[in-house]
């Protein structure tokens, strides 16, 4: 197997699902097992409350209109065999006992459907003790009724609370930079959270890189996933985002990155992917945001300004978003982190010799 051309080409993430939209250069999932439609209905609720929402309002109507068509047709059919269908039988002074009682038309039997399942009970149309299948076909619908009832607002109420609304707010830079902090090469990205009252509760930020592999054997593995290490601050533990964080990867010999220079970055195909996770303070769901960068979105030799600053004024810190993407350009060595390293043992070998 070949490696993709493109070396721009996104394997995991669609931007959609983030901040930035670039459909082009976004791959899909394509194909899948012959009865993958069938896999999606046997997970009837999953698939109703990940589809868009118009898809969801026309299911629910529909599951309302079908369910008073199909009973509608039963309480026709109900009235057609016991006989009160029968023009001499609809006469007010027939003294003939129908099983529901006004019921002269299909339309007749639609209406009663609707007032049956939703007890709207308008006091026109009622069952009577005439004949047995009807008072079933009531019970039936009433239950049938409810269960729908409940199943639709099931959706409704989980696709309106579900976290990943939540994801709205969580922000990440437009672009990664790579510079140099305490004279070590790191991969840097920005991360923010837009609410000021409600909170993520143990966050938690993640990288992966993903790039294809060849093995010894020779087989081409792709794409291949390994986790960078990431840092935020002084700690690897949960972070807290009361205001923007800039997560940093420390480019050593145990990164993937250890490797390649400025040049080397621009004809690499690979992926970082970065999730961050947390717990919603006010509803207590787990969310997770996800974004990802691409060759060409990583900028070295680039820095983050400061985007928190005190104000005098009120007495407090200020973060202003709209600063929330820029960078500025430092210096920064145009080498690999390796042969950095390799430079610096070098030279600090020579010094240590002339001063010895």
């Amino acid at each position: 197997m070949e490696p993709p051309e493109s070396p721009s080409q996104r394997l995991v993430l669609n931007r959609l699902d983030t901040q930035f939209s670039n459909e082009s250069s976004r791959s899909r999932y394509r194909g899948g097992p012959g009865n993958a439609y069938r896999k999606y209905l046997q997970d009837l609720f999953t698939t109703l409350v990940d589809i868009q929402w118009r898809w969801t309002i026309l299911v629910f109507a529909l599951s309302f209109l079908m369910s008073w068509f199909t009973f509608a047709c039963m309480w026709w059919l109900i009235a057609y065999t016991h006989g009160d269908l029968e023009p001499e039988n609809l006469k007010p002074d027939s003294g003939w006992t129908p099983c529901v009682d006004n019921i002269n038309s299909f339309v007749s039997c639609f209406l009663f459907s609707l007032e049956t399942q939703h007890t709207i009970g308008y006091g026109g149309r009622a069952t009577t003790e005439e004949c047995p299948e009807a008072v079933i076909t009531m019970c039936m619908q009433s239950i049938w009724g409810m269960m729908i009832q409940a199943f639709m607002v099931g959706i409704i109420f989980a696709k309106m609370a579900r976290p990943k609304q939540r994801t709205q707010t969580l922000l990440f830079s437009r672009n990664a930079v790579i510079c140099q902090r305490d004279g070590q090469l790191c991969l840097m990205f920005r991360v923010g959270d837009m609410r000021e009252r409600s909170h993520l509760i143990s966050a938690s930020v993640r990288a992966q890189m993903i790039r294809p592999r060849a093995t010894k054997e020779g087989e081409y593995l792709s794409p291949f996933l390994c986790e960078l290490d990431v840092q935020v601050d002084d700690y690897n533990s949960n972070i807290f985002l009361i205001w923007p964080k800039v997560v940093v990867h420390k480019i050593d010999a145990s990164s993937p990155l250890y490797t390649l220079s400025a040049a080397d970055i621009i004809h690499e195909r690979f992926e970082i992917v970065v999730l961050l996770e947390g717990t919603t303070e006010s509803t207590g769901q787990t969310t997770q945001a996800r974004s990802s960068y691409l060759p060409s979105e990583i900028l070295w030799g680039h820095r983050f300004e400061p985007l928190v600053s005190y104000s005098k004024e009120r007495l407090s810190y200020i973060v202003d978003y709209s600063l929330f993407h820029n960078t500025y350009q430092v210096d920064t060595p145009l080498c690999s982190a390796q042969e950095l390293h390799t430079f610096t043992e070098q030279t600090t070998a020579v010094f240590d010799t002339d001063y010895a």
